[in-house]
């Protein structure tokens, strides 16, 4: 067989091992975002209408959530906190309305002592939803409800309890393991 012969399977097996390489590694990272981020993977690929423009996009996230300076929060604050849920929680009867609004205000005021930045809805939550995946959908929803301003008691229960459990996520003691 000719010398080129030789040089054109090398390089065609070159190819074909590059390609297995990027396949696997290409792979490998959409099972990671997959997992890290759970459900709001598949809701970033439904609204995003690409898989590859939804997995750039929860890759950003993960670059964004990186620069930011996310701390646990001060036994006190975090003390401080749960009492304020706590009065709201009994606001919530009287005044089921009011109480939601102050769930968002206080859910706000915890992410911003841990060190998110607050200034947009849609930030804010794609910010979050890096640490605590599993409960920036019930945010999304509280949001929703809260700023619909027709809901509800019923309606306003759930945006509370939504609220509660991005709230329970953001006092922990300790930053998320990422």
């Amino acid at each position: 067989m000719d010398t080129w012969v030789w040089i054109a399977i090398a390089a065609a097996v070159v190819v074909v091992v590059l390609l297995a390489i990027w396949t696997a590694a290409r792979k490998r990272r959409r099972s990671q975002l997959r997992e890290g981020f759970g459900p709001e993977y598949d809701r970033t690929v439904e609204d995003m209408g690409s898989r590859r423009k939804a997995e750039s996009e929860l890759s950003d996230r993960e670059k964004r959530r990186e620069e930011l300076d996310i701390k646990p929060l001060a036994p006190g604050s975090r003390d401080r906190f749960a009492d304020r849920w706590r009065t709201i929680q009994e606001r919530f009867v009287d005044d089921p309305r009011a109480a939601l609004r102050e769930a968002h205000i206080l859910v706000v005021e915890v992410m911003r002592e841990r060190g998110y930045p607050t200034n947009d809805f849609e930030q804010r939550a794609a910010d979050v939803s890096v640490d605590h995946p599993d409960v920036v959908q019930n945010y999304r929803a509280a949001n929703e409800i809260t700023e619909r301003g027709d809901a509800d008691t019923e309606q306003q229960r759930q945006g509370l309890v939504h609220y509660r459990a991005l709230f329970d996520e953001l006092l922990e003691t300790e930053p998320a393991n990422r």
